[in-house]
């Protein structure tokens, strides 16, 4: 099998593995639903004593918390993904198994994630979305041009999480329970990407700071290019810019890493 085959059959097993949890998936639905809602009605109020809040007005707001719901599980923000498995592995020293494979073991569980992320768009996040275009006025585009903009910036937001939580994960190397990690990465990164509040809110310096990290290209990015909000290109160049740099983060922590392993026997 060649390489590319490879990968692309890691991605399948990845859709395949999260599409056989239907009972979990439509929780995650319905929880996503409800939370949007409550959302929704918090951000009617907000706005309404603070009309264009953000540079946003009312359909817009509303329409970055039906995004945020929709993006919740794709970007893994609050919760478990590849790197609980990996943690594990590390952890029982598995990891020399998956050393031995004749596949790089970053792209391996990239690929595995990207079947990941994609089956929570389709099983998760489609349908609240759509749940909160029946009920309230979203600011959606009309042009299919913006939408395929937007899946651009969700596939890109995609690679800048996982490379973020291959970091953490790979801290187990050395911490042995990344637990910790993982918990801190899940604060930041509801914080950061904007899942609580626009980024667009945060006052002065600290929204600056928040725009410029790499969290910012899991939920901002793509709700602003949908809005019409973000040029795409420059969006595209931002987070495909972190995505690079998180990745090479990566790449040096799994070499020493790897060093790591051979010294002590593994």
């Amino acid at each position: 099998m060649g390489t590319g085959r490879l990968y692309v059959a890691v991605a399948a097993g990845g859709f395949r593995r999260y599409a056989t949890y239907r009972a979990a998936t439509a929780a995650g639905v319905f929880t996503n639903t409800v939370f949007g809602f409550i959302l929704a009605y918090t951000y009617i109020a907000l706005w309404a004593e603070k009309p264009h809040l953000g540079g946003y007005d009312e359909a817009q707001a509303l329409t970055y918390v039906w995004v945020g719901q929709a993006m919740f599980a794709v970007m893994v923000l609050g919760s478990n993904g590849f790197e609980a498995d990996l943690i594990e592995r590390i952890r029982t020293g598995d990891i020399a198994i998956d050393l031995y494979r004749p596949a790089d073991l970053q792209a391996w569980w990239l690929a595995a994630d990207t079947g990941r992320a994609l089956f929570q768009l389709l099983g998760r996040g489609v349908f609240p979305m759509a749940c909160g275009a029946l009920f309230f006025d979203l600011a959606l585009p009309t042009d299919l041009l913006t939408w395929a903009a937007c899946l651009v910036a969700i596939a890109l937001g995609t690679v800048v999480s996982f490379a973020i939580r291959y970091i953490v994960a790979l801290c187990a190397f050395w911490l042995m329970d990344g637990a910790g990690a993982m918990q801190l990465t899940w604060l930041g990164g509801m914080f950061f990407s904007g899942m609580l509040l626009p980024l667009n809110v945060f006052p002065g310096a600290l929204g600056e700071l928040a725009r410029l990290l790499p969290w910012s290209a899991l939920l901002q990015a793509p709700a602003d290019v949908l809005m019409g909000e973000a040029d795409p290109l420059s969006t595209f160049a931002f987070q495909a810019g972190w995505a690079v740099v998180l990745l090479a983060v990566g790449r040096m922590i799994q070499s020493a890493a790897t060093r790591r392993v051979v010294v002590q026997g593994g």
